[in-house]
């Protein structure tokens, strides 16, 4: 009788074990983190940091499968999916936020950042970041943001050399579809051409527009350089990015589970900007190596001359939420 009854348990052993890693399973959420570029630049930092410093937080029961390469879409589709709840998680440019809240596009105002100093000082702020949080997340329906990122400043490239302001006369650009970069660049002379980003190599290389600007990284790891191979430093504005969650997502996580979520996304505030400077200038000696001409003398007195009068009026034109951020950036030191 006691030799059956212990031949029952062992038989019974891996039905007990198999209950109980399916148990386990079933506790383990998946969230997808969608962006538009390739792994390899900054937004690939930003979803490795994301996700290692989640899991880890969360014992391995919160687990981040990224989506980059625009493999669930163009960053505009992406920020619609994220307020349907179709996407969990995603980085994306500052600029495109501007869609949903115009006042995000006040870090689209060009020379607002004066080195690389001050926008690694005016993102890691704590009056910035809690100022344009506010600004975006009491807006936006179906949404809100954790952190702010970087990807460096953006420059001018394509066939021509741009030495100073009057080089950009009457050329065609392709720009974000903002109200201030629709403002900005034609006080340069520039004509704004909008459209996705996938686009952009295909309409440089056919003469659609004559120019595009990015940062040095984003423009390495999309081959534009075979279209484009002359970069012009310009570092007219900052390549500034937010790191979103959807509300959908947001309202089913428990307390704890939001503050993993938020220490998460600060260890990519904090990691993300200097890793992706450090990027801009690997990917800059990797090209000069392949040939691609970079203009580092590039005059920026008459582009400043003519942005400097623009700031405040875009700033009040988008709102007050875009005044007081502009001010902030402006106060760190």
């Amino acid at each position: 009788m006691a030799r059956r009854s212990i031949i029952a348990v062992m038989l019974s052993l891996p039905a007990v074990a198999s209950m109980a890693a399916a148990a386990a399973a079933a506790d383990v959420r998946h969230f997808s983190f969608a962006y538009d570029q390739p792994h390899t630049t900054a937004y690939g930092i930003a979803g490795d940091t994301f996700a290692d410093k989640l899991n880890e937080l969360s014992h391995g029961t919160m687990v981040i499968d990224q989506f980059p390469g625009a493999q669930l879409g163009q960053e505009p589709q992406v920020l619609q999916k994220l307020r349907t709840g179709d996407v969990d998680f995603s980085m994306t440019s500052t600029a495109n936020a501007a869609t949903l809240q115009p006042e995000s596009g006040v870090f689209s105002i060009h020379f607002v950042f004066r080195s690389e100093d001050h926008l690694l000082k005016a993102l890691s702020d704590p009056g910035v970041i809690k100022a344009f949080k506010e600004m975006i997340n009491g807006k936006v329906e179906g949404a809100r943001i954790l952190t702010l990122g970087t990807m460096g400043f953006r420059d001018m490239y394509g066939k021509k050399e741009v030495h100073n302001v009057d080089d950009l006369g009457n050329v065609k650009v392709r720009v974000q579809a903002t109200a201030t970069e629709d403002t900005m660049f034609p006080a340069y002379g520039a004509q704004t051409v909008h459209m996705p980003f996938g686009d952009v190599y295909t309409a440089l290389q056919t003469g659609i527009v004559a120019m595009a600007e990015n940062g040095i990284n984003v423009y390495q790891s999309n081959k534009h350089y075979e279209v484009a191979p002359i970069m012009s430093l310009t570092q007219h504005e900052a390549n500034n990015n937010v790191l979103w969650v959807s509300d959908k997502v947001w309202n089913s996580l428990s307390d704890e589970q939001k503050g993993w979520v938020q220490t998460a996304a600060d260890e990519v505030g904090k990691v993300e900007p200097p890793k992706a400077l450090g990027l801009e200038n690997d990917s800059m000696a990797k090209l000069e190596k392949m040939g691609v001409k970079f203009v580092k003398d590039v005059d920026k007195s008459g582009f400043i001359k003519d942005a400097q009068p623009i700031q405040d009026q875009l700033a009040e034109k988008l709102g007050p939420g875009a005044v007081n951020v502009l001010r902030l950036v402006r106060d760190v030191k």
